[in-house]
């Protein structure tokens, strides 16, 4: 190599390397995530190591906590992809922003205008009128059968017919599938392709690649899920996209505009968070028990399995969880998660709201032969904040237990109950053993973590 050949690859190296600074600077990872001192950025390393214990616990694969875009904290294998699970669908709908914003996709365009069907029985005249902006809310109103669709959700899923496009919210594979299929149809590309491209590459993913996209395919309908993996340091950019409002370096990777419609609420769950385009709004919000106080104007990411990702733009923080399904792994309760949301915004310094485990509480503990005659013949209230709300549990002297105001699609209206090892056992969707602690006529009940599942009144006999 010559002299001038050296000054050329010199400069070269240089200007990446201002680069890199520069997106760095500016709040936003460069080809590496820059990792930065909990304590220089204010915050508490016990906490954190708190956190990190509660996430082992909960056998979390990775977690990654990110503030004005660098890492303050990591643990697990951040770069392995794993399944994004429902995540996918907060994915294709940057894609659908960018369609949008090109005059590709007309939101207010009905599914018999795009010439959508399924599988016989196919689409009604009514359901055909169905808009891609209702499809987005997960307000189709069309309950045809769906891929990648688990039992639990096929057994919850209305009626066809039950009610008109817009009218009601229900969280439907079959919606989020289609737009899958309207995004492809109206582009010409493939959706795990045009991430890359769009997405991936931009913000400079260290580990997605079209190839850990697939199509889940099968006989309940024509249009498939498309199944993605991303590893937990590549989401964590995703997230920092969206917190910057689409963004990214001074690029406007995804419409400013569409960001900020698509994390509005336009829905509440039954479990009391709001539901904008493929996006949740807020947490859980003790709707069945005090779990945490996100800052306002968050949104989230959801997967099953454990899949999350917190984007609270107040604090410029992102917060990534993921659990590797490839492995045997327990699904962590969304109370759970709350909990680590908990810790580690308290090691942040803000207040999440008041310490719900069952380390702070304070009440009687009954324990071996006292417990039962704690709840024999008692009737427990509980969600009343819940959309369904409230629902009640009576325990019967012969075991069973009676869900007298309970709604039938949240699960079995009728279980078992007995005592084992201290804790009240319950049986009926799933079997769960709780420490309950009593206070006055007030009943909690904390999983094996010490987080509180249920915040109850008991009513009089």
């Amino acid at each position: 190599m010559n002299d001038r050949h050296l000054v050329v690859v010199l400069v070269l190296v240089g200007a990446l390397l201002r680069f890199d600074l520069a997106n760095a600077e500016d709040g936003f990872p460069a080809t590496e995530w820059e990792h930065a001192a909990p304590s220089e950025l204010g915050w508490s390393e016990p906490g954190l190591a708190q956190a990190r214990a509660f996430s082992d616990q909960m056998r979390s694969s990775a977690v990654v906590v990110v503030e004005h875009g660098k890492v303050v904290a990591e643990w697990g294998d951040t770069a392995k992809p794993t399944e994004l699970a429902s995540i996918r669908k907060s994915l294709l709908n940057a894609l659908i922003g960018i369609a949008v914003s090109e005059h590709r996709i007309n939101l207010d365009s009905t599914l018999g205008d795009l010439g959508i069907d399924d599988n016989p029985p196919g689409l009604t005249e009514v359901e055909q009128g169905a808009t891609v902006r209702q499809l987005l809310q997960a307000r189709s109103g069309v309950y045809h059968a769906a891929l990648y669709e688990t039992p639990g959700m096929a057994k919850m899923r209305p009626p066809r017919g039950s009610h008109p496009p817009g009218t009601f919210w229900y969280y439907n594979n079959w919606d989020f599938n289609v737009l899958g299929t309207i995004y492809e149809h109206a582009t010409g590309a493939g959706i795990f392709d045009a991430f890359y491209r769009q997405i991936a590459k931009p913000i400079g993913m260290q580990d997605y690649k079209p190839a850990d996209g697939s199509y889940v395919r099968g006989a309940a309908s024509i249009h498939p899920a498309y199944a993605i993996r991303m590893s937990a340091r590549d989401l964590a950019r995703f997230a920092l996209l969206y917190l910057h409002k689409g963004n990214w370096a001074g690029r406007q990777i995804v419409p400013e505009g569409w960001v900020e419609e698509s994390t509005r609420g336009y829905s509440k769950a039954p479990t009391g968070q709001g539901y904008g385009y493929l996006w949740w709004i807020g947490f859980l919000g003790g709707a069945v028990a005090p779990t945490v106080t996100l800052p306002e104007g968050s949104f989230l990411a959801e997967g099953a399995g454990g899949q999350f990702a917190l984007v609270a733009p107040a604090l410029d923080l992102v917060v990534v969880h993921r659990v590797d399904r490839d492995m045997p792994f327990t699904e962590p309760s969304l109370r759970g998660i709350g909990r680590l949301f908990w810790l580690i915004l308290k090691a942040r310094g803000y207040d999440p709201g008041p310490d719900a485990s069952l380390a702070a509480a304070i009440g009687d503990r009954p324990r071996g032969e006292d417990l039962p005659a704690k709840f024999v013949g008692r009737t427990i209230s509980f969600g009343a904040e819940m959309k369904d709300g409230p629902f009640t549990m009576r325990f019967e002297p012969d075991g069973r237990i009676s869900y007298p105001h309970w709604d039938e699609a949240l699960g079995p209206a009728t279980g078992t109950w007995t005592v084992a090892e201290d804790q009240l056992c319950i049986v009926g969707l799933r079997h769960r053993c709780y420490v309950p602690l009593f206070n006055g006529d007030r009943v909690r009940l904390f999983d094996q973590l010490g987080v509180m599942q249920i915040d109850a009144v008991a009513l009089p006999h």
